[in-house]
């Protein structure tokens, strides 16, 4: 199976707020597709939908294969944390964990325990959750996701308000659950230069549409240093280039070709362009990072 999780058209309205609009997305076995978007773009609502925990005004949501009725029979693969944990405050990390066991039918001998070890919250003894600290209260709210061994494992700004520290904690156990199970991971968030340290696609969500999706690789090379001219006819400067040695450019669209070697050679490609008569509109030497790319691929979306 190639796309775990994939949805064809998702959409949601209240009344006359449309909160998501038509998304298609793909998320493949054994990715971390970070989902992307500002507060209110539509985020929480689409993963509460592939969730299980709403319903779609239209649209179809594929869940390991099976679509429609079927996809109900999956939702025991998928640990969910959305918002807040849902925990019992006055009870410890071990029997949160225990309630939820109980409820899932699990009966592995230590298993909390191997949960609790998991989450990092192995030392925490008889304490309270009330008495956590907001970064413990994530740690154990995904470990209640993870009770019952999910294969899909949907995460919604998890690293939200945590200190470094925590953040740190969050990304290394999410990379191990990645990798040491295969587990596939689809999580939310803004804070978008700690989502490319874990990575390995993207969804870019903004006003309920989904603009783009990508990989991180695509991603880095959308985001790499290179030198940018905006031409009336690119398709005429291809030659040139050949002839001058280029060979890693591309035509990004119908006016704008990107060069991704010999960055210091804009003034030389400008003058022998404009030798050959092609019209250059200008030309620089860009680079962005990720909230960068982010920022400006969202400041050119105007969906009413």
């Amino acid at each position: 199976m190639d796309a775990l999780l994939s949805t064809t058209d998702l959409t949601k309205r209240y009344q006359k707020q449309l909160a998501v609009n038509k998304v298609s997305l793909h998320v493949k076995q054994g990715a971390i597709y970070g989902f992307i978007g500002r507060n209110g773009a539509g985020k929480t609502t689409f993963l509460k939908m592939v969730s299980g925990l709403s319903s779609p005004t239209s649209g179809d949501i594929s869940l390991f294969g099976q679509s429609g009725a079927a996809r109900k029979s999956m939702l025991p693969r998928v640990g969910v944390l959305i918002e807040a944990p849902g925990l019992y405050p006055g009870l410890s990390a071990y029997d949160n964990l225990d309630l939820k066991r109980l409820c899932t039918g699990v009966r592995k001998p230590g298993y909390v325990d191997s949960v609790l070890k998991t989450v990092g919250l192995e030392h925490v003894g008889r304490k309270a959750a009330k008495n956590f600290s907001l970064g413990m209260k994530q740690r154990l709210g995904i470990g209640m996701a993870l009770v019952g061994d999910p294969d899909l494992l949907v995460l919604d700004e998890p690293i939200n308000g945590l200190d470094p520290q925590g953040i740190v904690e969050v990304r290394d156990m999410l990379l191990s659950l990645n990798k040491d199970r295969g587990m596939t991971i689809l999580i939310s968030s803004h804070i978008l230069e700690e989502l490319s340290k874990i990575a390995t696609h993207y969804g870019i969500i903004n006003e309920g549409h989904l603009l783009k999706e990508l990989t991180a690789a695509q991603l880095e090379e959308e985001c790499e240093q290179r030198i940018v001219i905006d031409l009336p006819h690119p398709e005429k400067a291809l030659p040139i280039l050949d002839k001058m040695g280029f060979k890693q450019y591309k035509m990004v669209d119908a006016h704008t070709l990107n060069i991704y070697e010999r960055l210091n050679e804009s003034s030389q490609i400008n003058m022998t362009l404009s030798k050959e008569n092609i019209e250059i509109r200008s030309i620089t030497v860009s680079s962005e990072n990720i909230e960068e790319y982010f920022l400006n691929l969202t400041k050119g979306d105007h969906h009413a």
